[in-house]
């Protein structure tokens, strides 16, 4: 296992640490962690295991390999195998072969895809886990103490991208959620004053103009705000 030049290195993590601050989705995100970390540490296979606080357990995410079987989905509980271990305990480890290490429990995977030695680092922010990530080779492969530092490295940056994506995810739900109820509340009292209705029943019109139209709510409210609008813009022509 050849890890690339450090000038390389840094040119690598820089790709990481740009994503932190761009507009691209976490499936991206995670796909460029794992491809930068292969090349940085001149793995074979790597591959992103996120957690799933609400279910305690860790989902693969993105991989650097070729195989489908490799790519099919798979998860773990937390504390369940290596990646659950690690998990657990926020800290690294280094098996030499995963074929003879009693936690892993992919033996007949690691075969097929002939992986030998194994480096697995969590991913935290502020001392909470959000994920593990592993890089393998296919020959035995004693992991020297810079190389633990490197893929420590790339985690703490592949981390920090990961929960600011996942943060801005969020914000924007949040964003869309209010403004959807802000224009319900506004065809509401629309619908209040032309009809007479009181603010229940306006609510309820709503809710049946989207189930029989079968468009969301905030498209139903924003097309009657346009209509009552266009009605307030005639009258006031005449």
């Amino acid at each position: 296992m050849d890890s690339m030049p450090y000038e390389e290195q840094i040119k690598a993590l820089t790709k990481i640490s740009k994503a932190i601050t761009s507009d691209l989705y976490l499936d991206d995100i995670l796909r460029l962690i794992v491809a930068v970390t292969a090349e940085v540490m001149g793995s074979n296979i790597c591959s992103l295991w996120i957690l799933d606080e609400k279910n305690k357990e860790l989902n693969l995410r993105a991989t650097q390999a070729i195989s489908e079987e490799y790519l099919k989905k798979r998860s773990l509980k937390l504390g369940e195998g290596v990646v659950g271990y690690v998990a657990c305990e926020k800290k690294p480890i280094a098996i030499l072969d995963v074929l003879k290490e009693p936690k892993y429990k992919e033996k007949e995977l690691a075969r097929k895809e002939k992986l030998c030695s194994m480096l697995s680092v969590p991913l935290i922010v502020r001392d909470k886990v959000i994920g593990v990530i592993n890089c393998y080779t296919s020959s035995p492969h004693e992991f020297m103490e810079t190389e633990v530092n490197i893929l420590i490295t790339v985690a703490n940056q592949a981390a920090v991208a990961i929960e600011n994506t996942e943060l801005m995810v969020r914000s924007k739900v949040i964003q869309e959620e209010l403004e959807t109820r802000k224009q319900v509340e506004r065809a509401k009292g629309f619908l209040m004053k032309e009809e007479g209705l009181s603010e229940e029943d306006a609510y309820q019109k709503l809710q049946k103009y989207s189930m029989n139209s079968r468009k969301p709510l905030r498209e139903v409210a924003e097309a009657l705000i346009l209509v009552a609008l266009m009605k307030k813009k005639e009258s006031k022509k005449k």
